[in-house]
C-alpha cells in the first residue's frame, strides 16, 4: 500500500458495498475489502484491484485478521462499517424471535462495528478520517417483523452518535440509504416482486457527499444528500 487515501470497507461482495468499492476505486481510493462469500469478493477485488480479506465482521479472528493487514498500511482514511445480518427469513415477529438468532444479529450490527472502530480508531485519528455506519429506517419507525433488525440499527445510531461525541477529531456518521434492491431486502420480502426499489448505485452519490463535503457528525438520511430530481 501506498500513502495515497485508502479505505476499509466491509459487507463489500454484493449490493451497496459492491458499489462503493466500485465508486470509490474509480476515484483512486486504496481499498481492503471484506465479506463472507470468498467468490464475490475475489471478483470485486479483481475488478478494483482492492486487497481482500474473506471472513465474517461477528468472527473476533477474522476482525483480528484485519487488523494484521490495517497494522501494515501507511494510512487509513475511511471506514464503512456496511456488513449487515437481516435476521430470520420470513422475519418474525418479537413475541416469536429465537433470542440466539437475535443475538447474532446485534454481534453483527452492533458488536461488530464498534470492534471495527476500535482497531481502527488510532489509524483514522491520524488522518482525520471518516467512519460511516450504515444505518436503515427501521432503526426509527416500528415496522412489524422488523423488531430485530430495526433494535440492531437503532443500537448503532446510539452507538455512532456516541462515538462522534467521544471522538470529535473525526467525522462520524450514520447513514440511512433508503430501501435498495438488495439480496437482503428481498430477504425481507421473500416471493415479493422488490424491482421497485432503487439500484444501489443510486445512492452511491450521496455516500460521496458526506466524503467531499464532511458535514457535522451525524445521522444522515440519503434521499436529503441527492441532488433534487
Amino acid at each position: 500500500m501506498n500513502d495515497t487515501t485508502t479505505a476499509l470497507l466491509t459487507g463489500a461482495s454484493a449490493g451497496f458495498g459492491r458499489a462503493l468499492a466500485f465508486a470509490l476505486a474509480e476515484r483512486g481510493w486504496d481499498l481492503i475489502l471484506t465479506a463472507r462469500q470468498l467468490e464475490p469478493l475475489t471478483r470485486v477485488r479483481d475488478a478494483t484491484g482492492a486487497v481482500a480479506v474473506a471472513g465474517d465482521v461477528a468472527d473476533p479472528g477474522h476482525r483480528a485478521a484485519l487488523a494484521r493487514v490495517i497494522g501494515e498500511l501507511d494510512r487509513l482514511d475511511l471506514v464503512v462499517n456496511n456488513a449487515s445480518a437481516l435476521g430470520p427469513s420470513p422475519m418474525p415477529a418479537l413475541a416469536d424471535y429465537p433470542p440466539d438468532e437475535l443475538l447474532g444479529v446485534l454481534t453483527t450490527n452492533v458488536v461488530a462495528p464498534l470492534s471495527i472502530l476500535q482497531l481502527t480508531r488510532p489509524m483514522l485519528l491520524a488522518a482525520n478520517g471518516i467512519a460511516v455506519n450504515i444505518s436503515s429506517d427501521a432503526a426509527v419507525n416500528a415496522y412489524e417483523g422488523w423488531g430485530g433488525y430495526g433494535s440492531s440499527k437503532a443500537a448503532l445510531d446510539q452507538l455512532t452518535a456516541v462515538y462522534a461525541a467521544e471522538n470529535p477529531g473525526l467525522r462520524v456518521y450514520a447513514l440511512d440509504p433508503g430501501d435498495m434492491r438488495t439480496a437482503m431486502h428481498q430477504a425481507a420480502f421473500p416471493g415479493e416482486d422488490i424491482s421497485d426499489r432503487p439500484e444501489p448505485e443510486t445512492v452511491v452519490p450521496a455516500f460521496l457527499h458526506l466524503l467531499d463535503h464532511r458535514p457535522p457528525s451525524g445521522r444522515y438520511l440519503a434521499a436529503d444528500l441527492l441532488p433534487a430530481r
